[in-house]
């Protein structure tokens, strides 16, 4: 029953294979799995893990959260299909000495919820991100790093292959001038004075080198005078649209679940309710689509 139905629908197909590892890498199993991708059938990669037969290897099937997002996506309208969408997201972390660093509080959800709605709509979607708790997205070529040179050098070197860039990190905007190759011990009665320095502008490099046709979009997180300051920086920084917001508003910045944004660009403002941060992401990729060539 299960594969004369199979064979008889014309909906798309989704096969999650699960079995023992010598059978999954049988050349038998993999040339049949290779057809099924030749007609359109898309095959999920099992887990690595404990299997039912007690080996440990690839044949595990993925978590039932994994399966979701593969019917979700297939089941999402792709009017992004051809387009590269670069995200960066989550905090920079600045080293003091080996021990400890200078961060923020930044927690990725807003980046990678992008991310995976890009994914959904069919977009080739990379995402450079900072050391987050957060589960990566299906089908997205992820870039981890760790300080702001770090991201600056991954982002640099992608940027001129995207049609669409959206900049949602939480960059430190300055760093330790001097990093301790040893742990630096603290002395009773002393304070510690950290001198700093500015790390690069990576918006602002992306600004300035933006090829034609490509889609820039940076964000920020204001605590007073949200619309002015990210007004200016969108002009100073050659930006087609700003995401603003405020910390200090229940309901939007860092760690949330849900955010308040503004969309700003040089015609446009775009004010939206309190949503959850997957339904700014389709909000924000509605309004890119409406304003590329």
């Amino acid at each position: 029953m299960l594969t004369t139905t199979f064979l008889a629908c014309d909906c798309p197909k989704i096969v999650s294979p699960a079995m023992n590892t010598r059978m999954f890498h049988n050349p038998v199993t993999q040339d049949n799995l290779e057809l099924l991708r030749h007609y359109q059938i898309e095959v999920i990669t099992p887990a690595l893990g404990y299997l039912a037969c007690g080996d440990v290897g690839e044949g595990k099937m993925p978590e039932p959260e994994v399966l979701f997002e593969y019917l979700v996506k297939a089941l999402t309208p792709k009017d992004m299909v051809g387009l590269k969408v670069l995200v960066t997201a989550g905090p920079t972390q600045e080293s003091i000495d080996p021990v400890r660093y200078i961060s923020n509080h930044s927690t990725g959800k807003m980046g990678y919820a992008i991310a995976k709605a890009a994914m959904r709509r069919g977009a080739e979607v990379t995402l450079v991100t900072g050391k987050t708790g957060l589960t990566p997205p299906i089908e997205v070529e992820v870039v981890g790093i760790t300080s702001a040179a770090e991201m600056a050098e991954a982002v640099k070197k992608r940027a001129d292959a995207q049609d669409i860039i959206i900049k949602a990190a939480a960059v430190a905007d300055y760093r330790p001038r001097y990093t301790a190759a040893e742990k630096i011990k603290k002395k009773d009665g002393d304070d510690m004075c950290i001198a700093l320095e500015r790390t690069e502008d990576i918006l602002g490099f992306l600004g300035a080198h933006k090829k034609e046709g490509q889609f820039l979009c940076g964000f920020s997180m204001e605590t007073e005078n949200m619309e002015e300051n990210s007004r200016e920086k969108l002009k100073k920084k050659n930006l087609d649209l700003i995401i603003a917001n405020n910390l200090k508003q229940e309901g939007a910045g860092f760690g949330t679940d849900t955010n308040i944004v503004t969309l700003l660009s040089e015609t446009d403002t775009v004010k939206l309710p309190m949503m959850s941060k997957e339904e700014v992401a389709d909000r924000l990729l509605d309004h890119i689509l409406k304003h590329i060539p």
